[in-house]
């Protein structure tokens, strides 16, 4: 007797066709399970021996052999347990043969026959769509999966009740998707005195989508200003949402179906790997930088990051997408992020001339600094130098000036670009991201800043990669004055913000 059943396997945030084939034969007595399965797959026989004896069921005396086709792809998570035992139970006459047509499955068993959440309920639930198949999922995952639109969803709390469905003596109802919410309340950019300058760079950035670095002292308010930037940026569109709730249901971080339409904000400490920040370990799990996709990804301290850590961001901060390569596979994640990140100016904390003055600088600067390599440095359009907050900052009266005005005006830059890419057929919606012809039709320069911007590239102050970022910059620049122009002012202030490889200057001066 034989029996078949759809699931699928995460190959990234795609889900791919698993086919679980089930033969009872005689033999000696054993339940194998073949096809390419990771340790956790190879253990189901146990959970699901375990949960038909919670129901009372005991596997025949025969040799059972469940395969995962195609063969030679990798199987790996604890959502296999479910089609295996449903495939198990069509081939012993517990279910009939025919009720699985139509269906994919997948979930986690427990020893008493509950179906207990796995990750990847969204994407399995796309997939199975995408097959016209509805999908059996846990009960806590069918909220989630709900999202995937037009695909029928089972959301069993136990085989129990499954089985009971199959045989007509109960009626599953379809489960609704969860719930949108707003997120956390932003923190306000009124909070923070003084610092003016940063503030404007923080504007900036926000507007075009552009990777921003502060250096300054403790104290200065890096991480002040760098927590308030979610609060100045719009809420995820719906295909945003739907690229972001796809990683963090591989991920397992989607609980009872609950989306934001707040952009994710992650801050990893600075003794994260480069697995943890890329993606990888023993089954290719997302990284920060794919958890931050559409969103900031936030790294205070950025010397005391590995340097391998850190090198290991250029090519998705380019890109837009991460490659984890591994021995059987490749695995690519989705990595549009915008990157913010914050500095000492050296060791001691200090650095320069005033209070508290490091007293070997500027070597120490230098030294501390250059742990972050020229490449990445390349990569971040905004570098701004914060120096201490005085007393006088601080006895100041609140700005009146807050996040709400701020997001106003980013909100409106924000369209202007969209309406732009729209009309000249552009493939990203931000000047932070725009590129080759595109990037020259949306950029007419002025001639005195096409003057000042030869200049600088002549003097070797920018690589050709940060002529491409200054066109970028400069065009937010102006996008914030409602400019059609990008007038001399504009490049002026885009190269004042590109740091160069002398410790605390800046590309040009005017």
């Amino acid at each position: 007797m034989a029996a078949r059943v759809v699931t699928v396997a995460f190959d990234g945030v795609e889900a791919r066709r698993v086919d679980v084939e089930v033969q009872l034969t005689t033999g000696h007595h054993a339940f194998v399970v073949v096809g390419l399965a990771d340790k956790a797959v190879a253990e189901s026989r146990e959970r699901v021996r375990g949960a038909f004896a919670g129901l009372g069921l005991s596997l025949p005396g025969k040799r059972i052999v469940a395969n995962l086709a195609p063969a030679d792809m990798p199987k790996e998570g604890t959502h296999f347990d479910l089609p295996i035992a449903l495939a198990v139970m069509a081939a012993l006459g517990v279910i009939p043969l025919d009720a699985l047509d139509g269906w994919a499955a997948m979930g986690e068993l427990s020893l008493d026959g509950r179906i207990v959440p796995a990750a990847g309920a969204l994407p399995a639930a796309m997939a199975a769509g995408a097959m016209d198949l509805g999908l059996i999922c846990p009960e806590a995952s069918g909220p989630e999966a709900a999202w995937a639109g037009e695909t029928r969803i089972l959301a069993p709390r136990s085989l129990v009740s499954l089985i009971n469905h199959f045989r007509g003596s109960q009626v599953l109802s379809a489960p609704s998707p969860g719930p949108i919410v707003e997120g956390e309340p932003p923190k306000d950019l009124r909070d923070v005195k003084g610092q003016e300058h940063a503030k404007r760079a923080l504007e900036i950035a926000a507007a075009g989508g552009h990777n921003l670095l502060f250096c300054g002292p403790p104290g200065s308010g890096k991480s002040m200003l760098a927590q308030r930037l979610p609060g100045l940026l719009p809420p995820l569109t719906s295909v945003e949402l739907l690229e972001t709730s796809m990683v963090h249901s591989v991920a397992g971080l989607i609980a009872r179906g609950t989306l934001s339409r707040a952009r994710p904000f992650r801050a990893p400490h600075h003794s994260a790997s480069m697995a943890a920040l890329t993606g990888g370990g023993h089954r290719a799990k997302p990284g920060e930088v794919s958890l931050a996709h559409n969103g900031v990804l936030f790294l205070d301290e950025l010397p005391e990051f590995s340097v391998q850590a850190l090198d290991s961001l250029r090519a998705p901060l380019e890109t837009g997408e991460v490659m984890v390569a591994r021995a059987n596979a490749h695995v690519r994640y989705p990595a549009r992020v915008q990157l913010v990140a914050a500095m000492n100016p050296c060791r001691c904390g200090h650095g320069g001339p005033g209070r508290g003055a490091c007293g070997k600088a500027p070597r120490c600067q230098k030294d501390y600094q250059g742990r972050v390599s020229g490449p990445l440095m390349d990569r971040i359009d905004l570098a701004i130098d914060m120096p201490a907050v005085t007393a006088a900052d601080l006895s100041l009266p609140p700005p009146s000036e807050g996040s709400a005005e701020v997001a106003a005006r980013v909100s409106r830059a924000r369209r202007l670009q969209a309406d732009r890419a729209a009309e000249l057929g552009g493939s990203e919606n931000l000047n932070g991201r725009a590129e080759g012809a595109f990037l020259e039709r949306i950029t007419a320069i002025d001639e005195a800043g096409q003057s000042l911007l030869t200049r600088a590239a002549d003097a070797g102050r920018i690589s050709a990669r940060g002529w491409t970022r200054v066109l970028r910059l400069a065009r937010t620049i102006a996008d914030l004055e409602q400019a059609d122009t990008v007038r001399r002012v504009h490049i002026a202030e885009a190269l004042a913000y590109r740091r160069t490889a002398a410790v605390g200057e800046t590309a040009v001066q005017g």
